[in-house]
């Protein structure tokens, strides 16, 4: 009698362990599913760096509306003199003289092949507005965002990074 309890508590204890090891390499698969999927697509938080300087400027997050379409937000700033309270006082549209911390500048961006394209995006610092296309690189970690006017050939890229 006493081995058959013994039997049935090694079975619950066997049993216990392979359902947290179930458990936890399911937790591991949403984990690396989520992973892959966000390496597809720009959504998530960004650090943009300056073409000119080189240097961080500010952290924006893309976000994705229920139609598939990127929009994305300051939601810090990097530079070394860098205020919250710093407003887009060179603005001509909605957003002149609001603050940058929290302003849209990416909008209206739509999936077009391996790339994003037919959106906006705004320069704080000169109060433009520039079309926009993106394309990921790197496997998902750099987000290559270039603003032009008229034809693409007339415009900047920035390489941003990808923010975990």
């Amino acid at each position: 009698m006493m081995q058959l309890a013994q039997l049935t508590q090694r079975a619950r204890t066997l049993a216990l362990r392979t359902a947290q090891h179930a458990a936890l390499a399911g937790v591991l698969l949403a984990s690396a599913a989520t992973a892959m999927a966000q390496a597809d697509t720009p959504v998530g938080t960004w650090q943009t760096i300056d073409d000119h300087t080189g240097q961080p400027k500010a952290l924006v997050q893309i976000m994705q509306d229920g139609n598939g379409t990127l929009s994305g937000k300051v939601i810090k700033g990097l530079g070394p003199n860098d205020q919250p309270d710093r407003r887009c006082t060179a603005c001509t549209d909605s957003r002149k003289d609001q603050p940058i911390l929290g302003m849209t500048i990416i909008s209206d961006m739509k999936k077009d092949g391996d790339a994003w394209d037919h959106g906006q995006i705004l320069d704080p610092e000169n109060g433009k507005l520039y079309k926009c296309k993106m394309r990921l690189e790197d496997d998902g970690n750099k987000l290559v965002v270039r603003g032009y006017i008229g034809v693409s050939l007339l415009g900047r890229s920035q390489t941003w990074v990808r923010q975990q």
